[in-house]
């Protein structure tokens, strides 16, 4: 059972870290990488239809990367020359595994690009929820997470957050933007940068700062070494920007 107020229930679930890939995991948006240097002539002008709420982020995804020009092997090889991934991934992962603590990647990007970049870093046995892809030779999209009855909306994060929790972890969720307001919503702790901060502080989502991943390894050492919980932070009052 979760704990309303955001710490470990006394049971003492174990923590699960789950992530946001593009500007999250990554440093940069991998997607909007490849878009830039192999997309059509128009996949801008879907991005602009999607920002204006004409078209779902599943749908903007689909019809852009259908036009994109180049294979798999090009967008993998172009991903590992532009991409990293943020600081203290490496660190966090082998706490996680040195603890028996799970820590995947749950995005709504295409598998090929997020592997292509753990591949580079040496990360391939990290799990990742994302859409599968096949190239056939055009690109096919496969949604294996959906909500159950939102199948038109492609994955959710969300269910993923609570695929987690049903089996007992304390789920702490890592990202930064709209796309992840519902997991967020869902999760038990949340660490937020970018426009998911912003959306937390809107819809008073407690959640703490996120700069790099030794903020997730710094909680997690600090959970381990003093029993004690990881509680949510009251999500800090909304700025006006000059």
């Amino acid at each position: 059972m979760r704990n309303i107020v955001g710490s470990f229930t006394s049971a003492r679930l174990p923590p699960a870290v789950l992530t946001d890939f593009d500007d999250t995991a990554a440093v940069q948006n991998v997607a909007e990488l490849l878009l830039k240097r192999f997309g059509g002539p128009t996949w801008q002008e879907v991005r602009s239809r999607f920002r204006a709420g004409e078209l779902t982020l599943m749908e903007y995804q689909e019809v852009a990367f259908r036009h994109i020009q180049a294979d798999r092997a090009a967008m993998q090889a172009y991903v590992k020359d532009q991409a990293t991934l943020r600081p203290y991934f490496k660190e966090l992962w082998e706490h996680c595994l040195s603890n028996g603590i799970p820590l995947a990647i749950v995005s709504h990007g295409l598998d090929f690009y997020i592997e292509a970049l753990l591949e580079k870093e040496g990360f391939t046995q990290v799990p990742i929820y994302a859409v599968h892809t096949r190239f056939s030779p055009q690109i096919n999209f496969e949604y294996r997470y959906p909500d159950p009855g939102q199948e038109h909306l492609g994955n959710s994060k969300g269910f993923i957050v609570n695929r987690y929790q049903r089996q007992g972890y304390h789920v702490i969720y890592v990202g930064d933007g709209r796309s992840d307001v519902e997991p967020a919503s869902r999760a038990d702790l949340v660490f937020a940068h970018s426009v998911l901060a912003e959306e937390c502080r809107r819809q008073q989502i407690p959640f703490r700062q996120f700069t790099h991943f030794g903020d997730i390894l710094l909680a997690l050492r600090e959970y381990h070494l003093n029993g004690q919980a990881i509680p949510k932070c009251p999500s800090p009052p909304l700025t006006k920007r000059g």
